[in-house]
């Protein structure tokens, strides 16, 4: 029998379509074809191909915007907003708007023609993460910026190009999103009431039940959340309580990048390749204002969400807000335990 689940965050509500349970292999994802695209505008030795480098992990003796790097952050060639100009913000009658203003970055997370992360060495892998802790403490000095989103979408039909080299993006915006309001409303309405951390509580349980339980190296844990919107829809939660990605240290930036690598590894493997997406949530920049997320430090808790896009959101989910996923969260756990 079908049954209702609801999201201990922020009350959203997943109808668990167990009649209609799906294992892996009864997933046909949508599979657009990458292009090989020559020369390819990521690939080393390419470098004129893209805008100049905002930054770049380098050997030691390389030049800017030539061969020898590791990693590289270049403007995007399509920025969703623009770095130029003042927020303006102003009204139109009843509604309220204010100028595209922001930052629009893309990662190229390895010199070499890889498509895919999960064929990175985990050591690369931290690398790409080192880059976005970077990225967001220098972003955070630019005042008209609230909140930084970094993404990947992998492969055209989670939203990438056809361009078959790995990299992810970071778009700076000037408000924070309604999405990660929802997390820090319902985390502190949660902390209110019983002074603890829902993030922290939903590992310590997660830990005692291990139904949901995929894996857990160095101080992170991989679950399938209780109320999953998605089939194999995966969280990444350090175990220690964090609530900003920015202050990550070294050494766990390093067991990060082994977990993502395995659950990604996994996901490959089980799922054939599947396109997916994954989003860094992270605490928005504080910015002076009384009362305003005044408790975030103790009431919110970075993680990171990853997305196999196997089914398509369609007009009950639209009009409703309710999300169908048809593999109970326990049996995706456990294909991905057993790979």
């Amino acid at each position: 029998m079908p049954e209702l689940r609801k999201d201990p965050i922020i009350g959203r509500w997943v109808i668990i379509a167990t009649d209609r349970a799906k294992r892996p292999n009864d997933f046909k994802p949508e599979q657009s074809e990458m292009t090989e695209v020559t020369p390819c505008p990521f690939c080393a030795g390419n470098e004129k191909l893209t805008p100049p480098e905002i930054r770049a992990i380098r050997k030691d003796g390389t030049e800017a915007n030539k061969p020898g790097w590791d990693i590289r952050v270049v403007p995007s060639i399509a920025p969703v907003l623009r770095i130029e100009g003042d927020l303006h913000k102003h009204p139109h009658g009843i509604y309220d708007t204010m100028n595209g203003v922001g930052a629009h970055e893309v990662i190229i997370e390895t010199p070499e023609h890889v498509g895919n992360m999960c064929l990175l060495k985990s050591a690369q892998i931290a690398k790409t993460w080192k880059t976005y802790r970077e990225r967001l403490i220098d972003l955070e000095k630019d005042r008209r910026f609230k909140y930084v989103l970094v993404f990947k979408n992998h492969k055209p039909a989670a939203g990438s190009t056809t361009i078959k080299h790995c990299r992810s993006q970071l778009i700076a915006l000037p408000a924070c999103p309604k999405s990660v309001k929802g997390e820090l409303e319902g985390a502190k309405k949660y902390f209110d009431y019983k002074d603890r951390c829902v993030y922290c509580d939903i590992i310590s349980q997660e830990l005692d039940d291990k139904k949901r339980l995929i894996l857990e190296i160095d101080g992170f844990v991989a679950i399938a959340p209780f109320a999953a919107r998605f089939p194999f829809e995966t969280w990444i939660l350090p175990k220690e309580h964090s609530s900003d990605f920015s202050k990550i240290k070294d050494n766990e930036i390093k067991a990060l990048s082994k977990i993502l690598k395995k659950v990604t590894s996994r996901m490959n493997k089980l799922l054939s390749d599947p396109p997916f997406n994954y989003m860094l949530h992270t605490a928005p920049y504080r910015r002076p204002k009384a009362g305003y997320w005044s408790t975030i430090e103790q009431d919110y808790h970075w993680h990171i969400e990853i997305i196999p896009r196997l089914t398509r959101v369609a007009g009950f989910e639209w009009g409703t807000g309710f999300y169908i996923n048809p593999t109970p969260p326990e049996e995706a756990a456990k294909f991905l335990r057993e790979v």
